[in-house]
């Protein structure tokens, strides 16, 4: 009896997280562990057809770095990276869109829809939903002073968002999941930053949150404490400290540039947490980062 009052008052605690999501939109960014491990990745759809459910609108971004070196190395082909991002042949990237968009995108669609989900998988292509430019990686010496742009091939940034297509999918009552590829003036294709492009679909779409799912616990102090809450003004400062480093940077300053867009709150939490995201949104406490504008 004690097991099944607490459960109830589990969900009670989350009445009024419900109320006040209903009817928002939320972008999630899906990657890490979260993708690998099985359970994990059953526990991830159920969670989306939750959400889903209860009137919360949900678009997800998926990233694949794993899956994509897999595959390469499967096929003979080698991988040069410069400061952790991989150069991009034309070679490459057919493989890059036939991992991101044909094979980890379907399978996210398939385990949502077999869950009882009703998901439609798009890429950058789809609709012009993603246009893009090529990207070239800005090299610096150790007092900082710029050496040279280095051409990454294939490898893109964000130029604009047209959100039609997710909007069309989401009147239809579908959930949109979405590969981070677009499309240049030039016509090719370019693979993008998978933080990067939810955090450029949140500011275009207006959503209430951003959530970014990582192998880490969150944002860290510099006794290795998980901060459970801070401001964009806060990040500059760990940074510059070297109290945050590494692949956490650009996931902040993703978080940044999706509060600047009019994102209501940016989420930083260990996908490798069962039920990571309900955890965080519809509890008092949470688990991961929450970053607010001010």
């Amino acid at each position: 009896m004690e097991h099944a009052i607490n459960r109830a008052k589990i969900l009670v605690e989350a009445l009024p997280y419900i109320r006040d999501f209903r009817g928002k939109k939320i972008v999630i960014k899906y990657g890490g562990h979260a993708m690998v491990d099985p359970e994990l990745k059953r526990l991830f759809a159920q969670q989306i057809i939750l959400f889903h459910y209860i009137g919360i609108h949900v678009v997800v971004v998926h990233g694949g770095g794993p899956q994509i070196s897999t595959v390469l190395n499967q096929m003979g082909i080698k991988s040069s990276f410069i400061d952790g991002k991989r150069i991009t042949d034309a070679r490459t990237m057919d493989v890059v869109e036939m991992v991101l968009a044909g094979g980890v995108n379907k399978e996210i669609v398939s385990l949502i829809n077999s869950e009882g989900g009703k998901a439609v998988g798009l890429s950058g292509k789809d609709g012009g939903l993603i246009s893009a430019r090529k990207l070239y990686l800005s090299r610096k010496d150790a007092q900082g002073n710029k050496l040279t742009d280095v051409d990454m091939g294939h490898v893109g940034e964000v130029t604009h968002i047209n959100p039609d297509i997710i909007e069309a999918v989401e009147k239809a009552g579908f959930i949109a999941v979405i590969a981070p590829s677009g499309v240049g003036d030039d016509g090719l294709t370019y693979n993008i930053n998978a933080d990067t492009v939810a955090a450029e679909i949140a500011r275009h779409l207006g959503v209430a949150r951003l959530i970014i799912l990582t192998d880490e616990k969150g944002v860290l102090d510099k006794d290795g404490k998980l901060i459970s809450s801070m401001h964009c003004g806060e990040i500059p400062e760990l940074i510059s400290s070297g109290t945050v480093t590494g692949g956490m940077i650009p996931k902040l300053e993703c978080c940044i540039r999706a509060l600047d867009g009019g994102v209501m709150k940016a989420h930083i939490l260990d996908g490798r947490i069962p039920y990571s995201i309900l955890l965080e949104l519809f509890t008092h406490s949470g688990i991961g980062t929450q970053i607010i504008k001010e």
